[in-house]
This record gives structure tokens, C-alpha cells and sequence, in this order.
């Protein structure tokens, strides 16, 4: 059977930094603010105001071209000495300068947020574009006497060092790694786009992190890029299934497969897809589930007790009881 025309890679999945901040959100802070670590309480659950984001800019969510797309967070994160902080995270993830508002934009942002919740606020545009002159930082206006100036933090990722990142033992290298290898091999084929995920999958699997943080930066190496032939998709999470040791793995950021498949309603065969996507989250989840289960009645044989397992797996105390 002939497989789909090779043409060279899709394009990337700039929504999939939404997903991965919050599996490495302490990550990305011990990354911008290396020397400023010590200032966050890292034993309070940080807070992700998606929806406080969007009511205070419902017109940043309205339907508008997809290259136009803006990427945004906003996180309240807390301090060692108790008091509050939001941090926001606006992603500038255009292949091009777009408008070239996006200073403007940010001193929007910075207002706005300011005139409501009266806190600081710290501001980041991670800029993924491959134009090398771009890079906002200040966004200044007056009138007759009267200046505003507000300068925020501009990191362009097309400046990095490649070699430097790898060397980074911080697991949120890894995410940048993986912009910056697009960056710099657009259209990659499928064969070059393969060897270069199975790359970032080794980077990943060399860096120490929490079982919640691998599954989302490994879901955004295999995301971030597609493959123009779906069969190297598959082949490629076989090849990891089996370097884990394991007979597949839970697809981790699963509202990401269904809004894409819901996104491709401008394509043939929308149902189809949605129906592919819905069954494959469906069958990853009852083979994670399968396995916890498993691995529960070896620990019961061992002689754990029920509340031990249950917390451990994160399992229902009456599934475990049950056992």
C-alpha cells in the first residue's frame, strides 16, 4: 500500500507550550531565574489563570487567522516570605513578527493585570520565530511632556547555544532544544524530523525529573513538529514504547489530540479523525489504568496495605480493596 505523499514535515503545534508550562512550570522558573530560586515557595501548587487571562482579554481569543495565534499564561506562584506574585508567561510563537505589536500587547497585558489583581507582575515573551531581527523588549509612548516606558523580558530562542542547552542538566533545556532544533531545520523530511526527535528523547531520558514532567515534555518533542507520513508517528512511539520497557505509554496531553482533530474540520474526513483520536485516548487510558492495577496486586502480594497503594498509584482505595 502506498503511503501518504513525503513532502517535507507539518508545521508545529504552537498550543503545546500552553500544555507544557505546567509540567515544568518550577523548571522554567529555576531556567529564567537561576540566581532567584531561592525567593519561590516551591512546596505551594502554583495557580494556572487561563480563564482569568481570557476574561480580561476575550478579544486575544476571538476566531482570527492561526499564524496570528497569540500563546499566553498567567501563573500566581509564592513566595518564601508569603506573599503573592503573578508571573506571565506571553509566548510569542509566530514563525514572523505578525503585526509588530507585540510590545504594545505586553504593555496591554501589564496594565490591565496591574489595574486589577495589584501585584507585580513579572513579564516573559519567549520568541520561537526564526527572524533574527525581531526581538521587542520596551514598548514606549507620550504626548506633550507625558512618557510611558515599559520594558519586560525578551528571550529569543534562535540566540541560544545548542551545545549549552545540552549540557543544561534543567529538564525545561529540553523544551527549548526542541524550538530551537525547529527553528534552525524548517521543513525538515520525515527521516531527518525522526532522527531528531529520537535525539530530544535521549536529552530528555539523560535529565533527572518527576514521572508528571517527562510525560509533558515528551509530549511536546513528539508533538511540537508532525510527521507528513502518520506511519513514522506510530513507529516512532513503538520504538519509545519498547526503550521504556513498556507496551505503549498514556498519551499525557489528551484535550491536545482532541482539539486537534477538531481543528482539522476544514480537512475531509473530520469525523473520522476525531473518531481515531477519541478511540486512541480511550485505549491508552484503559492500558495505563490495566497496568496500575497490575502493578497494585504485585505490591498487595508483597504485602503493602491498600492506603499505601492507592496513594502511591493513585488509584480508587476501593479499587485497591478489591484487588
Amino acid at each position: 500500500m502506498v503511503g501518504p505523499k513525503k513532502t517535507g514535515s507539518g508545521r508545529q503545534d504552537d498550543r503545546l507550550w500552553k500544555a507544557v508550562l505546567e509540567h515544568v512550570f518550577s523548571d522554567f522558573l529555576k531556567f529564567f531565574y537561576p540566581n532567584d530560586a531561592d525567593l519561590f515557595d516551591f512546596s505551594r501548587e502554583f495557580e494556572y489563570w487561563d480563564k482569568e487571562l481570557d476574561e480580561l482579554f476575550p478579544e486575544h481569543r476571538r476566531g482570527r487567522n492561526r499564524s496570528m495565534r497569540y500563546v499566553d499564561k498567567l501563573v500566581k506562584v509564592f513566595l518564601k516570605d508569603g506573599s503573592e506574585r503573578f508571573i506571565l508567561c506571553h509566548i510569542e510563537v509566530q514563525s514572523h513578527k505578525g503585526r509588530g505589536d507585540l510590545a504594545r500587547r505586553m504593555a496591554d497585558y501589564y496594565i490591565r493585570l496591574r489595574e486589577k489583581y495589584k501585584v507585580p507582575i513579572t513579564a516573559i515573551a519567549i520568541l520561537a520565530d526564526g527572524n533574527k531581527s525581531y526581538r521587542p523588549s520596551v514598548y514606549e509612548e507620550g504626548l506633550l511632556g507625558t512618557r510611558l516606558s515599559y520594558e519586560f523580558t525578551s528571550y529569543k530562542i534562535l540566540d541560544e547555544d545548542e551545545a549549552a542547552l545540552r549540557a543544561d542538566p534543567n529538564p525545561f533545556a529540553v523544551v527549548v532544544l526542541t524550538a530551537l532544533t525547529t527553528i534552525k531545520q524548517p521543513g525538515a523530511d520525515d527521516g531527518t524530523l525522526y532522527g531528531i526527535k529520537r535525539d530530544l528523547y535521549f536529552e530528555m531520558k539523560a535529565r533527572r525529573m518527576p514521572k508528571y514532567t517527562r510525560a509533558g515534555i515528551y509530549d511536546f518533542l513528539k508533538y511540537y513538529v508532525s510527521f507528513e507520513d502518520t506511519n513514522q508517528f506510530a513507529i516512532f512511539e513503538s520504538e519509545t514504547a519498547q526503550l521504556e520497557g513498556r507496551s505503549t505509554e498514556a498519551m499525557g496531553t489528551t484535550e491536545y489530540l482532541v482539539d486537534r482533530a477538531e481543528r482539522r474540520g476544514i480537512d475531509k474526513g473530520i469525523e473520522k479523525e476525531r473518531a481515531r483520536a477519541k478511540r486512541l485516548i480511550e485505549q491508552e487510558r484503559a492500558k495505563a489504568y490495566a497496568e496500575k492495577l497490575r502493578s497494585a496486586t504485585k505490591m498487595k502480594n508483597s504485602g503493602f496495605d491498600n492506603a499505601m497503594i492507592a496513594d502511591m498509584l493513585e488509584l480508587p482505595i476501593e479499587e485497591v480493596e478489591k484487588l
